[in-house]
C-alpha cells in the first residue's frame, strides 16, 4: 500500500531534525571553545611559573604581565591579575607532583615511567598528556571551586572527573563538595571512574562552558537542564523537614504568588510561625550568595506585610538559603534593609532577632536536611 505523504508530519520531522543538528553543532562549539580557553590558561600559567623559577621574577611580574595583556587584547575578558594568578595556580596545582601521581595511579593502562631520549627531552611527566586533556574538559569557573574548595588530589581528581563525566554545573558541583560527596563515594566503596556523561547533562555543560569563557552570545545555548532538578529536591525535602521539627511553622505553599499591579512573584517556600506570629519566606539559591537576593527578598517581605499580614501579626521573616556567602558582602547587603533577614550557607545567621533563637531550625539541622536531599554520584547522573 502507498503510503500518502503527510506535508505537516514530513515538515514537523524535517525541523525537528534541524533542531538536532543545530543543537549538536551548538555544544560541539562551546566544548572546543572551553578546551581551547584551558590550554591556553595551562599554557600562560606554566609559561609564568617556569620563568619564575628560572629567573627569579617575584609576584609583581603576574599583575605586570596581566596588564600587558588587557593593553594588548582590549575588551578581551579574562586577564584580570585575579584570573591569571588563578592560571598559575592552576597549573602548579594540577602538575604538581602529588596530583600527577595521583592521575597515573588511578588510570588503568597508562604505561610507566620511560626514560626515552623524546620524553626526557620534552620534560614529560607520565600521565602528562592524560592529565591536560581531563583538565580541558572541564569549564574554567568549575576548576576555580575545585582549587578553592579542594586541597586532596584525590579529592580533586574525583570532581573534576566528575564534572567532565556528568555536566555538573558550578551550582551543582558547589552542592556535592559542600555534601562530601567524595567522602561518600569511599564509604560506599564506589569506583573514582566515572561513566560517559548522559546526553541530557551535556547542554548544561556546554551553558557553563559558555559563561566560563569568552563572550559568544552567538552560540545561543540558554537551557537550564539539571540543576532545576536539584533544586526541586532541595526545596521538598527542607519543607518537609521544617514541618517535621515541630517549632511551630505551618506550611503555607511552594512557589508561594504574589501580585503587584499586573506583576507576580512567586517566594520558594512560605510558612507562618505560630509563635512567633509572623509568616516566614524562604528562598533557596543553590550558587553563592549575590547581594540583589537581600533587596528581592526585602521587596517580598513589604508585599507581605502589606498584603497577607494580619492586623495582630508581627513582621514578616525572611531566609535566604544559599550554597556560600561572604560575610562581610552580606553585611553591606543587609545594611539599608528594615525588615529582619537571614542569609545562610544551609544554616541560619545571627541577623534575625534575639526572640527567635530556639524557635528555627538549628545550622547543623539545615545542614543535615539539605545534605540529604543533595543527589549522590554515580551512574545516573550523578544522583
Amino acid at each position: 500500500m502507498t503510503r500518502t505523504p503527510d506535508p505537516t508530519s514530513d515538515y514537523a520531522h524535517f525541523i525537528d531534525d534541524l533542531k538536532r543538528r543545530v543543537a549538536a553543532a551548538r555544544l560541539s562549539a562551546a566544548r572546543a571553545v572551553n578546551r581551547d580557553l584551558i590550554a591556553l590558561y595551562w599554557d600562560i600559567g606554566k609559561a609564568i611559573l617556569d620563568k619564575q623559577q628560572a629567573l627569579g621574577w617575584g609576584q609583581a611580574v603576574v599583575e605586570q604581565i596581566a596588564r600587558d595583556l588587557r593593553a594588548s587584547f582590549p575588551g578581551t575578558q579574562g586577564f584580570s591579575a585575579r584570573n591569571v594568578w588563578d592560571m598559575r595556580r592552576l597549573y602548579e596545582a594540577y602538575a604538581g607532583t602529588p596530583f600527577l601521581r595521583q592521575l597515573v595511579a588511578e588510570s588503568p593502562g597508562t604505561p610507566p615511567r620511560r626514560a626515552g631520549r623524546s620524553a626526557v627531552a620534552a620534560g614529560v611527566e607520565p600521565g602528562l598528556g592524560l592529565l591536560r586533556q581531563l583538565v580541558a574538559e572541564v569549564p574554567w569557573g568549575h576548576h576555580l571551586v575545585v582549587l578553592g574548595k579542594v586541597t586532596e588530589p584525590a579529592e580533586r581528581l574525583f570532581y573534576l572527573r566528575a564534572v567532565a563525566a556528568f555536566g555538573w554545573s558550578r551550582n551543582v558541583l558547589l552542592n556535592q563538595i559542600k555534601a562530601r560527596a567524595y567522602e561518600r563515594s569511599l564509604s560506599e566503596g564506589k569506583s573514582h571512574n566515572f561513566p560517559v556523561a548522559l546526553p541530557g547533562h551535556l547542554a548544561e555543560q556546554a551553558e557553563e562552558a559558555l559563561k566560563s569563557s569568552y563572550n559568544l552570545e552567538f552560540l545561543g545555548i540558554r537551557q537550564a537542564v539539571k540543576e532545576r532538578d536539584l533544586e526541586n529536591q532541595l526545596i521538598d525535602k527542607l519543607r518537609d523537614f521544617i514541618l517535621e521539627l515541630g517549632y511551630g511553622f505551618c506550611f503555607i505553599g511552594r512557589q508561594h504568588r504574589l501580585t503587584l499591579g499586573r506583576n507576580e512573584y512567586f517566594i520558594d517556600l512560605l510558612f507562618y510561625h505560630r509563635f512567633l506570629k509572623s509568616l516566614v519566606a524562604i528562598e533557596l539559591k543553590i550558587g553563592k550568595f549575590e547581594p540583589e537576593y537581600a533587596g528581592k527578598m526585602d521587596f517580598y517581605l513589604n508585599l507581605l506585610n502589606d498584603k497577607e499580614r494580619a492586623p495582630d501579626d508581627a513582621p514578616s521573616i525572611g531566609i535566604i538559603l544559599c550554597a556560600e556567602k561572604d560575610n562581610l558582602e552580606v553585611e553591606f547587603a543587609l545594611k539599608s534593609k528594615s525588615n529582619p533577614i537571614g542569609v545562610a550557607e544551609y544554616q541560619l545567621q545571627g541577623k534575625l532577632p534575639a526572640e527567635m533563637k530556639g524557635k528555627l531550625p538549628s545550622a547543623r539541622q539545615l545542614q543535615e536536611v539539605v545534605r540529604a536531599a543533595l543527589p549522590r554520584p554515580g551512574p545516573a547522573g550523578g544522583r
